[in-house]
Parts: structure tokens; C-alpha cells; sequence
């Protein structure tokens, strides 16, 4: 029998590739989306409502008409500057939506939510690679607002039996490799995209902040995984969601960092012209290294990253810029 998952922030980046996997897995895919920060022309697979998860009335409408048996929740702000100069933004549409979201499939009887989180609520490492037992400090209120809400799901699940996962991103990175959706931003504040276009636009550089940092080049390492990985990650989850209930949580991510020098390097490799580059400092913040312990997903899951080798993260976000991104 199809399955249903009703996806919220899926005209976004990593909420529409999401989408396409489970369409390809042969689930019925729903999206939701406010479309404030999100492309109607990502919607592919299955129907759009276009309305906010703080809507209840329209939100519990959809749920009674789709019947969904999971819900993957996408829908949320994530620039950690902006959370910074404006955390109401960021607590009352991340926090306050997620928990009006909730209520809602209390309301209609859904039970099983995958969420996207983030190594933001780590804030800065004790150690590394970072597994799922390390402290959670937030040091911004995206981080805070997204720390707050698995703390929600654990209260539902023991209160309500409500399900979920949690799944902890590390650098999301990557387009489609066969170009159906990609990754749009404005402003873009992802380094992959921003090396690119100082690749192919020497007047737009790429800045660096930091060149002092603990680290064999001095520039900070992160861990980046392609979206598609990502993606199948919330396949699996959803599929031991519905088997298994319960409340979990799992870390996303390669187990080996790439510094910023490295991440030029690889630009230059594919796009075969160097980004024009430009010095600062540190962000305050900045950890100098940020890297997954993936053994959780990869026992419990059975999920390993195949796609996310850095040329090939590259090549799949330089030929969506070059070729697909809507002009």
C-alpha cells in the first residue's frame, strides 16, 4: 500500500531533493510551504499547499485530506547571522511553527515526524569527530531554536507517543546530479556556491575568514555531504520511523573535513580556473574544525554517504549553476 509523507519547507534545498527520493521509493509526497524563502518550480513530485505551518486550520485540513502517514519537517529559517540580529524571526517561526505544527498532527492523529537539526546545537567542539553523546551548547539562536524543538519531540514522544527523528546535519552541500533542482538561496551564504561564483566571476570573491586557525592550512575544516545523501538518509529514518516509533536521534555527515584552502582547491580542480579569493577574520564563533561521527546512522540506519567525494559535490553545484539555475 503507498505510503504518504507530507514534507513542510519542501520547495527548499534539501527539503525537495528529499522529496524526490521518497517519489522515487514510490511514497505519495506532499509538500507544504509559505514559498518565503522556498521555489515553486522545486515542487515536482506531488501536490503544493502553499500556506504557513502556523496556519492550523489550513495545515489540519491538509492532514485530514492527505492522510499522511509521516511528516519530514524542513520549514524553518536557517542564517545563523540573521538570528543573531533578529532571534524573535528565528524563535517564532522555527520554535513556535514546529510546535503549532505539532499540535496540528496531534489534532488529526499523525504520529511519526522526521525533523531536520543541526550540528549548530553542538556550538563550539569539546572534541571531534562529534557523535550524538557530545554536549549540546548553541552559541546563536538558529542552533538554540533548533535544540529546543528535539527537546519538544523527546516531551512528545513521553507525553503523546508522537515518533520521531532527529537528523543532524553537518554542511549540506551538492545539487541533483541530473539537474532536476539544485540549490537557490537569496542571500547565498553557502561556501560551495560562493567559491563557484568567484570561479566564474573574478569581480565576486570569495572571502575567507580566518587564516589562523588550529589547522594544518589554517583555514577552518568543515564536513560536507551531498544533498542526495542527505536525502536518503530521511528515507531510511522515515522507513525505521514507521517500523520502529520511538524517539532518535543521528548525526549526518562524511567523517572527514575539508578546510576552506582544500574547498578552493577543489573549485579550481573542476570549474579549471582559479576562484579569486580575499582575506579577513575570524567570524566570531567559528570553530576551527566541525566533523561527524556518522557510526549511529550507519549501524542503526544502514546509511553511509556514497555521493558526497568533494569533486563530485562540486561538479553537481557547478553544472546546476551553470546549466539549470533559473535566470
Amino acid at each position: 500500500m503507498t505510503k504518504t509523507v507530507l514534507v513542510t519547507g519542501g520547495a527548499g534545498y534539501v527539503g525537495s531533493h528529499c522529496c524526490k527520493a521518497f517519489a522515487q521509493a514510490g511514497w505519495k509526497v506532499v509538500t507544504l510551504d509559505n514559498l518565503s524563502r522556498g521555489w515553486r518550480d522545486a515542487v515536482r513530485w506531488g501536490p503544493l499547499i502553499e500556506c504557513d505551518i502556523r496556519d492550523e486550520e489550513r495545515v489540519r485540513g491538509a492532514f485530514n485530506l492527505y492522510k499522511p502517514d509521516l511528516v519530514a519537517h524542513f520549514a524553518a529559517f536557517a542564517y545563523v547571522g540573521e538570528s543573531v540580529s533578529d532571534p524573535a524571526l528565528y524563535y517564532i517561526n522555527n520554535t513556535s511553527g514546529t510546535l503549532a505544527l505539532l499540535e496540528s498532527m496531534r489534532a488529526t492523529g499523525c504520529g511519526h515526524l522526521l525533523f531536520s537539526s543541526t550540528c549548530a546545537s553542538y556550538g563550539i567542539p569539546k572534541a571531534v569527530p562529534i557523535d550524538e553523546k557530545h554536549p549540546q551548547a548553541p552559541i546563536n539562536p538558529y542552533g538554540w531554536s533548533k535544540m529546543i524543538i528535539e527537546r519538544m519531540l523527546e516531551d512528545y514522544c513521553r507525553a503523546y507517543g508522537l515518533a520521531s527523528v532527529s537528523l543532524r546535519y553537518f554542511n549540506a552541500a551538492g545539487c541533483d546530479p541530473e539537474g532536476e533542482i539544485g540549490e537557490c538561496h537569496e542571500p547565498e551564504t553557502h561556501a560551495i556556491p560562493l567559491v563557484i561564483e568567484a570561479a566564474r566571476n573574478p569581480d565576486r570573491p570569495f572571502q575567507v575568514f580566518g587564516t589562523d586557525f588550529p589547522t594544518p592550512d589554517g583555514t577552518a575544516i568543515r564536513d560536507y555531504t551531498h544533498v542526495s545523501d542527505l536525502a536518503r538518509a530521511h528515507l531510511l529514518a522515515g522507513e525505521m520511523l514507521l517500523a520502529e516509533g520511538g524517539t532518535h536521534i543521528f548525526n549526518l555527515g562524511t567523517g572527514h573535513g575539508i578546510s576552506v584552502f582544500e574547498l578552493i582547491e577543489a573549485v579550481k580542480r573542476v570549474a579549471r580556473r582559479p576562484p579569486a579569493i580575499r582575506h579577513g577574520a575570524r567570524r566570531e564563533g567559528d570553530p576551527p574544525v566541525l566533523v561527524a561521527s556518522y557510526e549511529r546512522a550507519k549501524r542503526e540506519l544502514g546509511w553511509t554517504p556514497r555521493h558526497s567525494q568533494i569533486d563530485f559535490i562540486v561538479e553537481t553545484a557547478l553544472r546546476w549553476r551553470v546549466y539549470y539555475t533559473p535566470r
